[in-house]
């Protein structure tokens, strides 16, 4: 007999649902919260017990996403009345509704478990570093993601690190100036997670394609805030976690590949998950065959990069939320956020504070410079407010469930 992934499950279990009925049920959680018809949208989550502007942290779940997590652990736990979560058809449409976020095919998304694993998928599906060549990455890239090209540095690629100037930006001249012929990726956040600088990723590019270097984005601050087009700006690669603007929660992901470049790269892991079929040769009735079973590989990009299982709540989890930022809208999203943040910068400069997030970005985050920023954290936790603080800055990410007064809460604790 072929044995396929879901014609094993359906044989074994018995229990999954149709993939149509699969994906009703993610999309459709039992008596799940519409969006609000208006801004901001309190009632579409919990009354919160802090004033929370961290959203580029960690964003909350809303009372719909909370629902279809809860009505996907009935399914799990074969409570009466429900029936076995149908996974793979859900992850298909699943899949399917991120892309359509972003502008893409669904063939070319993929689910991983971070931003981060994201990434290094991709730079090992460029054969980097036995390949060689240069990567020009930028200090406005996510600092985590310091570590891997030093890395990559240290196993002998050309690593060429981008500096702000003065104005917080990245100059697309100095990215232009540090690019040879031997530029094999540049990568960058689309939004830097370190003061919401965004790129001209079109731009971008553009630049690298004239001289043959590809392009690798970071979009965990860019997916769900800000509109992407991966069509418009001809993006090769980018990524992005679920538990921040698409309003998911930790452990799963996505990552877009250009759908032209999958056949120029190598598969960087093997998982079974990337199989359209599998035939055994060695179990009763099998057919003979010379190797232990003969494999059909989807040509997708989850055929190329894919692993193993999904977590099922946080699929079930974005099933909810990426139709919710659909119906509400990314753009009416920006539209109600901009005000918002004009006000804290303005409150915020009037108090002394600087601000390192370049004029007129309409990214939504904003960051400040505050040499020993820590010291505000005691008085940030006596008032319940929730920002980011680092050692010398601090941001703050409001999303669709705030509004002026948690701004003026904000000012007044920090005057």
């Amino acid at each position: 007999m072929r044995v396929t992934r879901r014609s094993w499950m359906q044989t074994v279990g018995g229990l999954l649902l149709s993939p149509a009925a699969a994906a009703q049920q993610a999309a459709s959680p039992g008596d799940a919260r519409r969006p609000a018809a208006s801004l901001p949208a309190k009632a579409d989550f919990a009354a919160m017990s802090m004033t929370y502007l961290d959203n580029g942290g960690t964003h909350p779940t809303s009372l719909g996403a909370q629902q279809a997590v809860e009505q996907y652990v009935r399914a799990r736990t074969l409570q009466k009345g429900t029936t076995h979560f149908g996974l793979d058809a859900t992850g298909d449409h699943v899949r399917a509704k991120f892309a359509a976020l972003i502008n893409a095919s669904p063939a070319e998304i993929c689910f991983v478990p971070s931003t981060t694993a994201g990434e290094h998928l991709v730079v090992r599906a460029l054969g980097i570093p036995a390949s060689g060549g240069r990567i020009v990455t930028d200090a406005l890239h996510f600092p985590d993601s310091f570590y891997l090209y030093e890395a990559l540095q240290k196993a002998g690629m050309d690593v060429v690190w981008l500096k702000p100037r003065a104005d917080m930006t990245i100059d697309l001249n100095d990215l232009h100036d540090a690019l040879t012929r031997r530029t094999r990726l540049i990568a960058l956040s689309l939004v830097s997670a370190v003061n919401g600088f965004q790129h001209d990723l079109k731009r971008v590019c553009e630049i690298a394609h004239a001289r043959g270097a590809l392009v690798y984005a970071d979009i965990v601050q860019a997916a769900g805030a800000v509109p992407i087009d991966v069509r418009d700006s001809n993006v090769d690669f980018a990524a992005c976690a679920g538990y921040k603007w698409l309003m998911g929660d930790y452990g799963l992901g996505f990552l877009y590949v250009r759908e032209d470049l999958l056949d120029r790269l190598r598969r960087p892991l093997h998982g079974y998950y990337q199989l359209a079929g599998m035939q055994t040769h060695l179990y009763p009735f099998d057919p003979p065959g010379r190797q232990v079973a003969d494999f059909q590989v989807r040509a997708d990009a989850t055929g190329h990069f894919a692993l193993g299982t999904s977590a099922g709540a946080c699929v079930a989890q974005l099933a909810y939320s990426l139709d919710y930022l659909r119906q509400v809208g990314v753009e009416a999203i920006q539209r109600y956020r901009q005000p918002l943040l004009d006000y804290a910068r303005k409150g915020l400069e009037g108090l002394g504070y600087r601000c390192m997030t370049p004029t007129h970005t309409t990214s939504p985050l904003l960051s400040f410079i505050h040499r020993n920023a820590n010291e505000l954290a005691p008085r940030l936790e006596a008032a319940r407010i929730k920002v980011t603080v680092a050692d010398n800055r601090f941001r703050i990410s409001p999303s669709v469930f705030n509004d002026k007064a948690d701004m003026d809460h904000l000012l007044n604790t920090l005057s």
